[in-house]
């Protein structure tokens, strides 16, 4: 093993980890200390208010979502149990970088960018484990679990976010690889070049301690910084394939109608070819418009969906949701904090009055209309077409 690395493995939400971190830097006077974040996280510990403040909107624009839903899962999580053991969430990861601060000590985050590893997990991950993962992940933000007594001498042992992913390799077993093993390598990989440069202390989830060794005894072995980097591309799956069938359908239709109308010099062509966009546009809007105001969306929300459904249902590309969630957004613009609420919910009421489940059911029910509607709508052009 690397003399001149010393691992400190954390719990987390421990207040005893606060204090062993902040010794470990005292008694080894590392030239480094390394934490087990990336930038983004770092940035959310440092600047929790203007986090919490940060619009959703903003979020979504500059591509950090994947980052946002895990920062609030993994949040949502400790917090609870910070409260039990007297802690806030990454307190030892922010004692670590102030001690070293203070001691005018360089700090190196060693941890990959959490988006890239949401990015990549997500790719991997299968439907049902996506369906599996979002209703876990449901349950988790309202604060519904299992009660159990929690053993802080086990979390110890395995460090909450060891502990999350373990339950998450449970119900999504393809993407262990990704937020385990992968993340193992990855911080072993820059602790081992860090070591190079002088003594380092390395303060990091005591469940990835035996991963890092492992890894740190194979250092030669270990996959490249790329490789570890690289996000898979997407696949097409069913689904995909159907999304894109559907404009290819309608558009042939229409160009058969046309042809035949011109061709033929039967008016009826022309009367059919008008009851079929009308019929598309009216149902597609209608069931949309529907699903918005079901989630209680905003006026200009619902009309938003009934605008968008017919145009999106032809572009596999965008869906109406997004235009009625983005609408939900700007005039009734959430915060992370009122995310962060979520965790804290009591009542059906609270649940329904929060501004996050409003955009969030908006975007999904108007969603869930514009499929329905493209269903009717294309079972009643059909039998226009061919009664």
């Amino acid at each position: 093993m690397n003399e001149k690395l010393v691992l400190v493995g954390t719990a987390h939400v421990s207040q005893v980890s606060v204090k062993e971190v902040e010794e470990a830097i005292r008694q080894y006077e590392p030239d480094v200390v390394a934490v087990e974040l990336d930038e983004k996280r770092l940035e959310v510990l440092l600047n929790k208010k203007k986090w919490e403040e940060t619009p959703i909107t903003d979020m979504i624009r500059g591509g950090k979502a994947p980052f946002f839903l895990a920062q609030v899962f993994l949040a949502s999580i400790q917090r609870r149990l910070g409260k039990e053991f007297g802690a806030e969430p990454g307190s030892e990861m922010l004692a670590a970088v102030k001690e070293a601060e203070k001691n005018a000590i360089r700090v190196e985050l060693v941890d990959r960018d959490i988006t890239i590893t949401m990015r990549k997990a997500w790719r991997t991950m299968g439907f049902r484990e996506k369906f599996r993962l979002f209703w876990e992940f449901s349950k988790a933000m309202v604060g519904y679990s299992d009660e159990e007594e929690i053993d802080l001498e086990e979390i110890m042992n395995e460090d909450v976010i060891t502990m999350l992913i373990e339950e998450l390799s449970e119900i999504a077993p393809s993407v262990t690889k990704i937020l385990v093993f992968e993340r193992d390598a990855y911080i072993a990989k820059k602790l081992s070049g860090l070591s190079e440069e002088g003594k380092v202390v390395a303060v990091v989830g005591a469940g990835h301690l035996k991963g890092i060794q492992e890894n740190l005894a194979k250092i030669h072995e270990t996959p490249s910084f790329e490789d570890l980097n690289a996000v898979p591309k997407k696949r097409i799956r069913l689904g995909k394939a159907i999304a894109y069938a559907i404009p290819i359908l309608f558009f042939t239709l229409l160009i058969w109608l046309v042809y035949n109308g011109l061709t033929t010099q039967d008016p009826d062509y022309w009367d059919n070819l008008s009851r079929v966009l009308f019929t598309w546009f009216i149902i597609n809007g209608i069931c949309s418009a529907i699903g918005a105001a079901l989630a209680r969306g905003h006026p200009y929300s619902i009309a938003t969906a009934f605008i968008a459904a017919p145009f999106t249902s032809l572009n596999p590309a965008v869906a109406a949701g997004w235009f009625a969630g983005a609408v939900e957004a700007k005039v009734r613009t959430p915060t992370v904090k009122d995310f962060q609420d979520l965790s804290v919910i009591e009542t059906t009421k609270q649940f329904l009055n929060n501004r996050v489940i409003r955009v969030l059911m908006v975007a999904a029910l108007a969603n869930i209309g514009s499929v329905i509607g493209t269903f009717i709508a294309g079972a009643e052009i059909f039998r226009i077409v061919f009664s």
